[in-house]
């Protein structure tokens, strides 16, 4: 991928290793100047979770592909499968843990190109 090419390639993004899995990022505003979205994957190993964290500058949905888990959003906590999705509005506090045998794969999308993670514990956050 390059500054101007628009397709971010099987190849191509940023793999981020976590205790708890991975994150993918295939377009972002660093990668791509001038995107106003985030996109990537996020692998959730099964009994992990990510850490409760939030995004002040953005919203973020998620989408489960494969997998299932529970979702903290606030203070309440959802059941997803795949085919569900969730909106996360800016600043509120989350976590998703992967509830099956299988790694959890959920694609996530953020309404901003320069997202940022509030981390409010003391593990690797999403």
């Amino acid at each position: 991928m390059t500054e101007t090419d628009p397709i971010s390639k099987r190849a191509d993004g940023t793999i981020e290793k976590t205790s708890w899995g991975q994150l993918t990022w295939k377009i972002t505003g660093q990668a791509m100047p001038g995107a106003e979205m985030t996109f990537g994957t996020c692998e959730i190993k099964p009994g992990e979770r990510n850490a409760l964290h939030s995004h002040p500058d953005c919203e973020e949905i998620l989408y489960v592909v494969s997998g299932t888990c529970e979702h903290k959003l606030g203070d309440a906590i959802y059941e997803m499968q795949p085919g569900d999705a969730i909106r996360i509005p800016r600043n509120v506090r989350h976590w998703a843990r992967c509830t099956s045998a299988e790694p959890l794969l959920a694609l996530i999308i953020f309404s901003s190109g320069q997202r940022t993670a509030v981390n409010h514990e003391g593990q690797d956050a999403a």
